[in-house]
């Protein structure tokens, strides 16, 4: 028999993140910022009108509003049995295995990475009106912008997490207050006189490119999911999650939808289309400077920049503690699973993910690749279809989770509102499917158009397979995938019982 094992020595490094340092107005101001709702009203929005023609774009975010919101009542009652920073992936871990858990992981990873990385390529666009009126810099080159961005995002995300909270507490309040301006501006200046409610008639949405208008308002959507990865760092994980999952979700719904009806309102319903194809992102920024004035617009164009900066820090910080998860439970290297001492910041994995976004400028800028579309466009787009995939996966999970554990939840969180979310979610899936070649804007023929969603299932086998791999090489390890907080202590149980005895070959499998 081997001899026991020493103690381990004192660490300056945890594996747990800081608890109890959010409460809700925090957390949804994480989830809000990572919506990034003026890049969505001025870009999104816009882009939306000019491409499909659809003018129902208002009920598409009301319509997307209530699928999410019906999908967040198994989401969050499944939230109040399990706090788990890696979201996602626990809830599929628990609600469909191991394998499947590891491979949403490698999915969500991806997924997060495209969106967070990806706002790197909008931060130059962004900064530019503002960089021009108040410094007289004309033209400045894109990287150099996305180099200072990165340097503010990297060092925030080694930072106490509730600092972040703050920093993007004041930036959304101030985002939100100039739409809502925006848009009273725009009701309050009808085009001809009159203000038409025409596009939020059902007949005005439910027509030809109804599916890439629902993606398109999905996309909007993305991070609302994002309150559950902070259940470990919330003051009260079974209060906070559903009331911020529930209010993200509302808040979204009704600012996108007022901003889109009120855009359609200040141009007419018969107008809307030209002029989003005309104007582009600064549609919303013409319709201001003509209501408001200059100095609105500037305001604007400011908040603008920093709406893409709120969201930046938000996905950093998701995608870090998406890391910590994996790291934690030995499905990627230990040393992400470990927070600093002093902030609770899970550090490894923050400096792992600014060293990625690092590598990417740096690529994109040797190559002389465009920023707007091929960084930020097409990574906004294949990350939050990766996301619409989670959420679709989750939606099972839940199903099947509940119906080992009823937990004492009532058929309607258990099965009924899984269940319709379900069906709804994947019918979605399979129109973004049919109309991604429209949502990148490239030609139905262009290998962009396959490549970009095969990533999903092909790091979704990979994960599988790495699973199994653990299964039969490290068992230990497999036990605890999934488990969270729980997992240090399991595998420490693993692993001095495996000391004492050789593993049973049921034990494996």
């Amino acid at each position: 028999m081997a001899p026991p094992s020493a103690p381990p020595r004192p660490s300056n490094v945890s594996s747990a993140l800081a608890s109890g340092r959010l409460g809700i107005p925090s957390v949804v101001f994480f989830v809000l910022s990572a919506a990034a709702p003026l890049t969505v009203v001025a870009g999104v929005v816009t882009t939306g009108f000019a491409v499909t023609g659809v003018t129902g774009i208002p009920l598409a975010f009301l319509l997307i509003g209530a699928v999410l919101a019906l999908f967040s009542v198994g989401y969050v009652a499944m939230a109040r049995h399990t706090a788990n920073a890696g979201a996602f992936y626990a809830y599929v871990t628990r609600g469909l295995g191991r394998p499947a858990g590891v491979g949403a992981a490698w999915v969500a990873l991806i997924a997060y990475n495209a969106l967070q990385v990806g706002l790197y390529g909008a931060v130059g666009a962004a900064a530019a009106p503002v960089l021009e009126q108040f410094f007289g810099l004309h033209d400045p080159s894109w990287w150099v912008i996305a180099l200072v961005a990165w340097a503010v995002v990297a060092g925030l995300g080694v930072l106490r997490v509730d600092i972040n909270g703050m920093v993007l507490a004041v930036l959304l309040l101030a985002e939100i207050a100039i739409i809502v301006a925006f848009d009273l501006a725009d009701l309050l200046s009808p085009a001809g006189g009159r203000m038409s409610f025409e596009t939020l008639a059902p007949e005005n949405l439910f027509v030809p490119g109804v599916g890439a208008i629902l993606v398109l308002a999905a996309t909007g959507f993305t991070g609302f999911e994002s309150a559950v990865v902070f259940s470990e760092e919330s003051k009260d994980p079974k209060r906070t999650v559903p009331v911020a999952t529930y209010l993200s979700v509302a808040i979204i719904a009704g600012l996108y939808a007022l901003s889109a009806w009120a855009m359609t309102v200040a141009t007419g319903p018969d107008k809307i289309v030209e002029a989003s194809r005309t104007e582009q992102v600064g549609l919303i920024f013409v319709l201001a400077d003509g209501n408001l004035g200059g100095s609105f617009v500037s305001i604007g164009q400011v908040l603008f920049l920093t709406s893409v900066l709120a969201a930046m820090i938000s996905f950093h910080n998701t995608t870090a503690r998406y890391t910590f998860a994996l790291g934690r439970e030995r499905v990627l290297p230990a040393i992400f699973g470990r927070t600093a001492p002093r902030t609770g910041a899970p550090r490894a994995a923050s400096i792992a993910q600014s060293v990625f976004g690092l590598v990417v400028i740096a690529v994109y800028a040797a190559a002389g690749w465009d920023p707007l579309v091929q960084l930020f466009y097409w990574g906004g787009t294949t990350g939050g279809f990766g996301v619409l995939l989670l959420i679709t996966a989750t939606s099972v999970a839940v199903i099947a989770f509940f119906a080992r554990n009823p937990s004492g939840e009532s058929a309607w969180h258990r099965v009924v509102a899984p269940g319709l979310a379900t069906v709804i979610l994947a019918t979605i899936v399979f129109i973004a499917l049919d109309n991604f070649a429209i949502l990148l804007g490239v030609a139905p023929d262009s290998v962009l158009r396959w490549a970009l969603p095969a990533v999903y299932p092909v790091a979704a086998v990979l994960g599988v397979v790495w699973a199994l791999l653990l299964r039969s090489r490290r068992p230990e390890v497999y036990e605890t995938i999934g488990l969270g907080p729980e997992s240090v202590t399991a595998g420490l149980t693993a692993s001095a019982a495996a000391a004492r005895q050789p593993v049973a070959p049921e034990v494996r499998r």
